[in-house]
């Protein structure tokens, strides 16, 4: 457990490093919130990885102003929550979307 959340603070401190000098993306308003959405989408897929129940390399996850978008695939309607859940619960989030599709 220890590894893991290392790891997940090696990758979240090298994101904002890298994310500091891009640009700001359409309808952003500060390089603060493009931060901010990088944070978030680097803790959610961190918890995915960290969740047995959720298959992280099959599901995309976009942060735009604290609204985020979760897509891609998941093998039953109980990942598919679970994911969501797991998103629901990151600091900062304001919304989720979950347009995950389930694989027959």
């Amino acid at each position: 457990m220890f590894m893991r959340t290392t790891l997940a603070a090696i990758v979240s401190a090298v994101a904002l490093l890298t994310v500091t000098g891009c640009a700001v993306t359409r309808d952003q308003q500060t390089v603060g919130a493009y931060i901010d959405d990088t944070t978030i989408t680097t803790q959610i897929k961190s918890r995915f990885f960290e969740d047995k129940a959720v298959a992280g390399s099959s599901i995309s996850v976009e942060t735009l102003n604290g609204v985020v978008l979760l897509s891609g695939f998941a093998k039953n309607t109980t990942e598919k929550t679970t994911a969501e859940s797991i998103a629901r619960k990151v600091n900062g989030v304001k919304s989720v979307r979950n347009e995950i599709v389930i694989q027959p």
